[in-house]
């Protein structure tokens, strides 16, 4: 193998780090993050602010040799490069600009940086709605439409992405994973495209937790176990504004704005009472025995509001933490609501800890028992595929 005097290496580097929820798992999971970057300066003062080298900057200026520098690594020596461009291009909320957004040309920054060091692995993770994101009428179009290696098949911006690191010689997995069925007690749903140079033979995570378990540990971890001892030690909160916390005291814990009575509900509303959709986010209150909805940037926008459960009050950002699995002791530099988009934008760290022990797994060539019997592995085949379906897996 080309680099095998650094087989044993564990060193990562992490770009567009953010809070570092990806790099707090994978660390968990055995690895050594050895520098961050990103952009936003409240993401690099928090990442200082707990002990992490960090090169400050926009990507699209960053040599990648600048990053091996601070890393003290060398071509192919890092294991693993890891991080999330930012992913507001590919939301499926709002308008979906693709890579006509400027934002979208960071997933080429990323790729640069994966051509020039060459990494054992990497984890490029991302919003779900880069899967069905379209190619057509954005630039990255334009760029390839006379490349007869494209020959026009290409109808997703996901296409153009696995292409690019095909040529650079990586075999890769993806797929869509659910962070409620690694331990967090969440439904966060996130793309995951992992790659290896070497072409060892990579997988998605298998889900180590499930709604039903005989084992109450296995189970999905709710709410009240995440939050309940602290919700009288809550911390830094924001606030609803008064017209709204009429509403949602109206609101029985797990309800939402159809629990609101008939004579008020129109009035609450406002012009979404007669929209379309579901509307689950309006004046919701969570409930302790559940997990909780996906954390967004904010807990009091109107249509994702995320109302504590048994207090008249949004999540404190220490439930935010907590949700997201950071440590107690995790400082988070800036102000109240910078700190709650930090966090909601972060990788729940019991996802990105699965995903590191994958990578271990496959660089140890442990993680399959081989086994001689023949006889009853029908039953355990379906489970395994059943699992690979609902990871929504995808080879190249």
């Amino acid at each position: 193998m080309k680099y095998m005097e650094y087989s044993s290496n564990r060193d990562v580097i992490s770009l567009f780090s953010g809070a570092m929820g990806l790099d707090i798992g994978l660390s968990q999971a055995g690895l050594n993050v050895k520098v961050g970057q990103d952009f936003d300066q409240a993401c690099v003062d928090t990442m200082q602010a707990n002990g992490h080298n960090v090169l400050s900057g926009n990507i699209q200026d960053i040599k990648p040799q600048q990053l091996l520098d601070i890393a003290k690594l060398s071509v192919g020596e890092p294991f693993l490069i890891c991080g999330g461009p930012p992913c507001q291009p590919f939301s499926t909320a709002g308008k979906r600009l693709g890579i006509n957004d400027p934002r979208g040309s960071l997933f080429m920054d990323f790729i640069r940086v994966i051509d020039y060091i060459r990494p054992r692995f990497f984890i490029m993770e991302n919003v779900k709605g880069l899967m069905s994101a379209p190619l057509k009428h954005t630039p990255i179009a334009e760029r390839v439409k006379d490349d007869e290696q494209h020959d026009g098949k290409f109808g997703t911006v996901l296409d153009v992405v696995l292409d690019e690191f095909k040529k650079l010689g990586y075999s890769t997995v993806y797929g869509v994973l659910d962070a409620v069925n690694y331990g967090v007690p969440q439904f966060r749903e996130r793309f995951v495209l992992m790659g290896s140079r070497d072409h060892e033979e990579l997988y998605l995570p298998m889900p180590s937790h499930f709604q039903m378990h005989q084992n109450e540990k296995l189970r999905w971890t709710t709410l009240f176990s995440a939050i309940s001892d602290i919700e009288n030690d809550y911390g830094e909160c924001t606030s609803f504004s008064k017209d709204r916390m009429k509403y949602l005291k109206l609101v029985p814990q797990g309800g939402n704005w159809r629990n609101l009575p008939e004579e008020v509900c129109k009035d609450a509303m406002g012009g979404a009472y007669e929209s379309g959709g579901g509307k689950m986010g309006f004046y919701r209150r969570l409930d302790y025995k559940q997990p909780s909805p996906t954390l967004v940037t904010s807990p009091v926008q109107k249509a994702s509001m995320l109302c504590h459960p048994t207090q008249d009050r949004p999540l404190s950002v220490k439930e935010y933490a907590r949700i997201q699995q950071f440590p107690d002791e995790w400082i988070f530099k800036g102000t109240t609501v910078v700190k709650y988009r930090q966090i909601g934008n972060a990788v729940p760290i019991g996802l990105a800890k699965a995903l590191g022990q994958v990578l271990i797994s496959v660089a140890d060539k442990n993680s399959i028992i081989k086994t001689k019997r023949v006889r009853g592995t029908d039953i355990h085949n379906k489970i395994k595929n059943a699992i690979e379906l609902g990871c929504g897996y995808g080879n190249k």
